[in-house]
């Protein structure tokens, strides 16, 4: 471990305080300042005594901690990079793609906060991609039989040589560096507050890890809300904007579009309007196959939904497909739900099976070729027909139906409206109750003069 003998100790600072007197002891290492404030001279004495043996006895401090190097610790023995690297190999086999993804994407941001210099002899973009796609990606690292390439390589090796040891983060200074890496995207600009909730809660999960192996003896992150840069994490807001809902008006007319487009239109059309009226996520409709469907000739139908495939990239899932198997979110291995479908739906996706030809087995949205509906094709289509469509520059350019997902919003909160019990509308959905009163409350309408009618018939005796 690196060190240095410049060390000078000053006097005991003796600060006043409302409630009595407080005591610091103040040391310069290099050209950094060290201080501990304790609540009793005898305790700072002590502590400015144990220093002035270790200069006398000519022991090197260490430039990071500022302590004598005798008195280091497994933290100081250890190297982020390294750290960082094991914790994503203990975890990567129960987690899942998208969670694997989003590991690599914080641990990259705080790898390059706790480099000792920036890597200014490669490209950012290059030492990013280092790190996320080859570093902190367990299954491409390991692959024998594709090995690293060499330019990554070299990147990685001089990372592993520059990065600060787990000390750093017994560093106030260096912690918040890391807090605001985490919060800022790479332009600069604010992350969501989705994504710096999501991002510290993963690195909460390795400053655990740390502590049950010895590395640190407490948590370094801060506690508590805040705003994001030197506090907690920032405030996610849980209820949707109701301005990415859309009207009825819109839902037809985007629908009717999409279906006019030629070749795949139809096909397109029933995949939408399976979110917008059967409320299922897009995960869930991709994987959705013939025989998960009761299609009656007229009156309701219904889908039983049993696995969901989110979009996570071939190289972040176990068996290199660019969708990932999962089961129904929020609910046990192996369990089901069942969702009713509108005759007009049932109707629509009758049509689709015939002029397809699909059979009880195939997916009942399937993409070219066969193979499953890409996300990147839909939200293409979806993206064309908001253009299209939502005409007036103020309403494409509004939050209204912005994203895919959107158009689930837009069912569950019609379904509210129209006075379907929020437990019913909670099993169809996949949803819990307290979770679906919390997304959706502020967005059912329609009730207020019934309400208003009941205050009403209750008044202050006169």
């Amino acid at each position: 471990m690196e060190g240095t003998f410049d060390v000078r100790i000053y006097s005991i600072e003796r600060r006043e305080r409302a409630n009595g007197y407080t005591y610091k002891v103040v040391w310069k290492v290099d050209t950094k300042k060290h201080s501990k404030t304790y609540p009793t001279r005898a305790l700072a004495d002590a502590r400015r005594s144990e220093l002035m043996t270790a200069v006398k006895r000519g022991e090197p401090f260490s430039f990071v901690t500022g302590l004598p190097i005798s008195y280091s610790s497994k933290a100081a023995e250890t190297n982020w990079y390294d750290f960082a690297i094991e914790h994503v190999d203990k975890t990567w086999t129960r987690s899942s793609a998208n969670h694997r993804k989003n590991v690599a994407k914080a641990m990259t941001a705080a790898t390059i906060a706790l480099l000792r210099t920036p890597p200014k002899q490669f490209e950012p973009l290059k030492v990013r991609t280092a790190l996320r796609e080859w570093a902190f990606n367990t299954k491409r690292r390991t692959d024998l039989e594709k090995p690293i390439p060499e330019d990554v390589r070299v990147i990685l090796d001089w990372i592993q040589r520059n990065t600060l040891p787990m000390s750093a983060w017994e560093e106030t200074e260096k912690v918040d560096t890391v807090v605001a890496a985490l919060g800022t995207l790479l332009d600069g600009t604010a992350a969501a507050a989705s994504s710096v909730t999501r991002n510290r809660r993963i690195m909460n999960l390795a400053m655990e890890y740390a502590i049950r192996h010895g590395i640190l003896r407490a948590n370094p992150l801060p506690k508590g809300k805040g705003n994001g840069e030197g506090g907690g994490a920032p405030k996610v807001a849980q209820a949707i904007d109701k301005r990415s809902l859309l009207n009825p008006q819109q839902v037809t007319a985007l629908l009717e579009w999409i279906g006019k487009r030629p070749r795949r239109g139809l096909l397109y059309q029933a995949f939408f309007a399976t979110l917008f009226y059967a409320g299922l996520r897009p995960e869930e409709a991709v994987a959705l196959r013939v025989g998960d469907a009761t299609l009656p000739e007229s009156d309701f139908g219904e889908f039983v939904v049993h696995q969901a495939q989110p979009e996570a990239g071939s190289q972040w899932t176990d068996t290199g497909e660019v969708h990932e198997e999962r089961y129904l979110k929020g609910r046990a291995g192996g369990d089901t739900r069942t969702v009713p479908i509108h005759p007009d739906l049932v109707a629509l996706l009758r049509g689709i099976i015939e002029r397809y030809k699909l059979k009880p087995g195939d997916l009942l949205f399937p993409g070219e070729g066969g193979d499953m509906l890409a996300g990147s094709v839909f939200r293409r289509v979806w993206g064309k027909a908001r253009k299209a469509v939502l005409t007036p520059p103020h309403e494409f350019k509004s939050p209204a139906g912005k994203r895919v997902y959107d158009a689930r919003h837009t069912c569950l909160t019609g379904w509210l409206n129209d006075g379907i019990p929020p437990a019913e509308v909670a099993e169809w959905a996949g949803n819990s109750v307290p979770v679906l009163n919390a997304v959706y409350a502020r967005c059912i309408q329609g009730q207020r003069d019934d309400y208003l009618k009941r205050i009403g018939a209750s008044y202050l005796p006169r």
